[in-house]
């Protein structure tokens, strides 16, 4: 990778506040939360996912959804404060709480749909074509609408997932007004090729200034080798969460995304630049551990310390 001739800034996006709480064992207060945040803002992180707007009694973890994104656009104007909605009501009400970008969850696995949405495939389509135009009306308001087509390398509950069915359903979210389509793999079961394949697949009926980041999970360990198939397939923009966190409630066995730490090391080791303080962004576990006790957080970087020999990439002037 240090052989390639362009080496170009990678957004690196931080998703722990929302998909690494939302499937955790306990509640973290709100003060906690942003106090976690502060940090892994002060570290360099320009984009953070710190919320999902779903019921209370859905998913606790999230009921100060509104009151977090108000503070982090308060306190942090630097940052794109990032939140998930599921629906129009969810839209509407992170938009009011001042949420830049919404990312809508569209299943790629029909069995998956109707378990995180209560919806069908189709069914969540037209709910994404009705936040788009109920964004359209907002004007230079409009927050940015990312459609986020989960599943898409895989499914616990259907099993595989047609790649075919993958890119036609990309392409339908693009005609339907999408600002980004995105890819997760949310079980964590890609594999380098089949990353290669889908994201060239998916970039071809999109655009590349349509296709947005890639959110990966470490459950068969390959999240980091997925990560070095996509940057070689364009791909500059990657979810991760700090210390490992997270997975989808709603899908059994998703463990833990790829981890913030690890992913900047590598990203800096092999040229890119994240804009992120490494050893800040270590910094940052401190306060995550003093709001969530007794979580097990995942990190080879943070265990073992930054190499002497680590040389983060040049920043530019």
């Amino acid at each position: 990778m240090r052989n390639m001739p362009d080496r170009p800034a990678v957004l690196v996006r931080e998703v722990g506040p929302r998909d690494g709480l939302q499937n955790s064992r306990a509640i973290m207060p709100t003060e906690a939360k942003l106090h976690w945040i502060a940090a892994m803002a002060g570290a360099g992180l320009r984009e953070i996912d710190v919320a999902s707007f779903v019921p209370p009694t859905a998913m606790p973890q999230m009921a100060d959804a509104a009151e977090v994104v108000r503070a982090v656009r308060q306190r942090h104007p630097s940052v794109r404060a990032v939140a998930l909605a599921p629906n129009l009501r969810g839209a509407q009400n992170a938009a009011a709480a001042g949420a830049q970008t919404l990312v809508i969850p569209v299943s790629a696995s029909e069995a998956h749909s109707r378990s995180n949405v209560r919806r069908s495939r189709v069914e969540q389509v037209h709910a994404f074509r009705g936040i788009v135009e109920w964004a359209r009306s907002l004007g230079e308001a409009a927050p940015r609408i990312e459609a986020g087509i989960s599943t898409a390398f895989g499914c616990s509950l259907q099993g595989m997932v047609p790649e075919e069915e993958v890119v036609a359903l990309a392409a339908e979210l693009a005609e339907a007004g999408a600002d980004v389509v995105a890819l997760a793999d949310t079980l964590g079961y890609a594999t380098p090729a089949q990353v290669r394949r889908l994201v060239r697949a998916v970039r071809g009926v999109v655009g590349a200034e349509r296709f947005g980041n890639l959110h990966l999970h470490d459950t068969m360990g390959t999240g980091l080798a997925n990560v070095l198939a996509a940057l070689e397939e364009g791909v500059r923009g990657f979810d991760a969460a700090l210390g490992g966190l997270g997975g989808c409630p709603f899908a059994p066995g998703s463990v833990g995304n790829i981890n913030t730490e690890d992913l900047v090391y590598l990203l800096e080791s092999e040229g890119f630049d994240t804009g992120v303080d490494l050893a800040a962004l270590i910094a940052a576990r401190e306060p995550l551990r003093a709001g969530l006790p007794g979580e097990p957080l995942s990190g080879r970087v943070a265990a073992a310390g930054i190499p002497r020999t680590f040389q983060p990439a040049r920043r530019a002037a």
